[in-house]
């Protein structure tokens, strides 16, 4: 059971028994048993998250794994909640098609990527996964199954709640008048029904994907290269590495330059390699080949698991964040984030998708002094990040271990608002609790 109780943060929970269910039905009775006795549950996805949202605190666990139907269709393919996002993509790419969001863990499970409407670095040009979702099957306390398409509205009142001036946000429920189910489910964390299946949109794969990390002296180099680039055809991916990542990354890829001070790692389709011949520095590396891409994408996903490994060994929680901010407050919040950690002389990298204004902090704290001084420090930058006209959460969702942030977004009659909804699809509360709405 304990693999069932654990994420990616090293967040730990307790539960009285998991539950696999290999069907539909199954699991249908498995929600009426639970509504009959007023058990909660939590539905667990690959357990790649970072905050706590597939972490039962009690009641029962719902593993979605046997749910691996996939099947693939010219523009579409239909998925089991079970299935994992690598397997969607390898099966897409013999297609000779592709899914367009990939969020850094590939091994996450579909369902979870539609419960917190991941995105990740193509996010840039493709968007969040919500925007790729044809069709849903979910599953609901009250023993419905509800089918719904693109388009198909919410049958009961919305009331509008702003949104941040940013290109991503996952914070709450993104309520509006007139809004479909689609929408409603997708970043939801699992709170409002579970998804048993998804018809998602396919591309047609690019004739050719050029890939390049690119080296740069400094941060204002790397934000005057953004700035230069975002609007290029075909851009769909430009991350960014502080200088303290190039030195973690250095462990596995000892050829990373050692006088760079960030980098950007970019990917186009149908790319002009004499552009980038021009515009970037020699040292910087480049290809256009499967292999040489693969090794690249290993490059910016060694990061998280370097930063894993070494919070394992200290044994602390990883403490990250999911900030992001409108476009125009970019350097100034790179900048900002930098200054205060460097004030707290504890270690951190600083890395993610720069293109969108949302990077991700990770702070490496060596005692328990610093583990305090650290958790002090993302409260106040998602407090800057409000301040800015940000989310306080971009990508991963809030979870149990940032549900406390949503009202720093949000004015309690607006948090009340999204609460209303949930008591409308799940009256007895019993479906991911402390997600989003911490326990009192």
């Amino acid at each position: 059971m304990q693999g069932y109780l654990e994420d990616a943060s090293g967040f730990k929970g307790q539960a009285e028994k998991v539950l696999i269910p290999a069907s539909e039905s199954e699991l249908l009775q498995i929600l009426a048993q639970a509504s009959a006795n007023r058990v909660p549950v939590t539905i667990s996805g690959a357990g790649t998250g970072v905050t706590g949202g597939r972490v039962a605190q009690s009641g029962w666990v719902i593993s979605m794994e046997k749910f691996q139907r996939v099947e693939i269709h010219q523009g579409h393919a239909t998925v089991g909640a079970g299935v994992s996002l690598e397997t969607l993509q390898a099966a897409a790419a013999r297609a000779n098609q592709f899914y367009a969001p990939d969020p850094t863990e590939n091994t996450a499970s579909i369902g979870g990527n539609i419960a917190t409407d991941a995105s990740g670095s193509r996010s840039f040009r493709y968007g969040s996964t919500r925007k790729h979702i044809l069709c849903l099957r979910v599953a609901l306390m009250d023993g419905r199954v509800l089918e719904v398409k693109r388009g198909d509205q919410v049958d009961f009142g919305v009331p509008e709640i702003p949104l941040p001036n940013t290109t991503k946000n996952t914070a709450g429920y993104l309520l509006s008048p007139g809004m479909d189910w689609i929408d409603l489910f997708a970043g939801s964390e699992g709170t409002l029904g579970i998804v048993v299946e998804a018809e998602l949109k396919l591309l047609p794969k690019p004739a050719d994907v050029l890939a390049g990390v690119v080296f740069l002296p400094d941060d204002q180099a790397a934000l005057n290269a953004v700035e230069q680039w975002r609007r290029l055809d075909g851009l769909r991916m430009i991350e960014y590495f502080d200088r303290n990542s190039l030195t973690f990354l250095r462990q596995r890829f000892s050829e990373t330059p050692e006088h760079a001070g960030a980098a950007l790692l970019i990917e186009q389709e149908n790319g002009d390699i004499d552009f980038w011949a021009d515009h970037a520095p020699e040292d910087s590396w480049f290809a256009a080949s499967d292999q040489d891409r693969e090794r690249f994408r290993r490059f910016r996903h060694a990061l998280p698991e370097l930063v894993n490994d070494t919070m394992r060994r200290r044994g602390f929680l990883k403490l990250n964040t999911d900030f992001a901010v409108p476009l125009a407050r970019n350097g100034e919040m790179l900048n900002y984030y930098h200054a205060r950690l460097r004030e707290s002389a504890i270690d951190y990298v600083l890395f993610g998708h720069i293109g969108d204004a949302h990077l991700h902090v990770n702070v490496l704290p060596n005692s328990e002094a610093e583990f305090q001084l650290a958790q002090k420090l993302l409260l106040e930058f998602a407090r800057h990040a409000v301040e800015l006209g940000g989310t306080v959460s971009a990508e991963h969702g809030l979870g149990k271990r940032k549900a406390h942030l949503l009202e720093l977004q949000y004015t309690r009659q607006q948090i009340e608002s999204m609460k209303a909804v949930k008591r409308r699809l799940d009256p007895a509360w019993l479906l991911n609790q402390g997600n989003l709405f911490p326990l009192r």
